[in-house]
């Protein structure tokens, strides 16, 4: 019995009667591999077709869709861990990363690399550069924003930005958002901030740069990393002149424009963001 099922086993792999292989012919083998080569040519002929057309149908240097929403987050510089910015005046070790940190964020803002790489704009409107009919206008220009604009939370004239002496500065940009347009009436989008509710008596005076802390029409719209290669987004600079020391202070910090909508549902800290303070002295 065991010898006979041996000897069909054999014949199932090859048949030299008939000359089948598996059960087929050297010919019923070449038709069906010859069928599946034609059909799996097929779907990728499909497949390359599909994706032909549905390129022909993107901008290389704007998403035809975006799921952005349409009001803006913000972020903070210094940010700290977990939006935490803490130190101690009198130790040096405590905060020359936050120097380091606003040092290596506003390099690109450097005056020198700003003249050589953006253009002088006309403030207070917007800089719209409108393609011509299917004539691309690429790569866009881009405005200067120089860091001399912050002033005194520049790092130009103070290398360390108030840490050293309990008034730090804290750097505020918006997230980018293709398309745009912040402000109607040319009213300009601005920054306010300040402490929630249980700490409103420890903030003290601020001090915004540039003045009224607004975010200039001239960098306005956005065109897409692709299409504005040098594009600097501009900042607000927030400088806190007295806050109370040795003590958690909680600060929320929003974009005012009458051309943005304040959260929604779906994010409710769209355009707005909170972070604590805490600066000590031994003294």
């Amino acid at each position: 019995m065991a010898k006979d099922e041996k000897n069909a086993w054999k014949e199932f792999f090859w048949n030299p009667r008939t000359r089948e292989f598996c059960g087929r012919t050297a010919s019923s083998w070449g038709l069906i591999l010859l069928f599946y080569l034609a059909f799996y040519i097929f779907l990728a002929g499909l497949f390359a077709l599909t994706m032909y057309v549905m390129l022909q149908t993107l901008d290389d240097h704007r998403p035809t869709y975006q799921d952005r929403l349409s009001t803006p987050g913000m972020m903070i510089r210094p940010k700290g861990e977990q939006l935490e910015i803490a130190y101690t005046m009198e130790y040096t070790e405590t905060w020359e990363r936050y120097v380091q940190a606003l040092n290596n964020f506003l390099s690109p803002y450097n005056d020198t690399v700003q003249a050589q790489n953006n253009y002088d704009c006309k403030p207070d409107q917007y800089f719209i550069q409108e393609d011509s009919g299917s004539l691309k206008n690429f790569p866009k220009r881009s405005c200067q924003f120089k860091r001399a604009i912050l002033k005194n939370c520049s790092g130009i004239s103070d290398p360390y930005y108030g840490y050293d002496v309990g008034k730090p500065c804290i750097i505020i940009k918006l997230n980018r958002v293709i398309g745009l347009l912040p402000a109607k009436d040319e009213q300009p989008p601005y920054v306010t901030c300040g402490a929630k509710a249980d700490d409103a008596d420890k903030l003290g005076e601020l001090m915004y740069f540039p003045p009224n802390g607004a975010f200039n029409l001239m960098y306005y719209p956005y065109y897409g990393k692709k299409a504005q290669v040098n594009y600097s987004q501009p900042l607000v600079a927030i400088k806190f002149l007295n806050i109370t020391l040795n003590e958690d202070v909680n600060v929320e910090c929003k974009i005012n424009a009458n051309n943005i909508f304040e959260g929604s549902e779906r994010d409710k800290f769209a355009g707005r963001i909170s972070f604590t303070l805490k600066i000590n002295s031994r003294n």
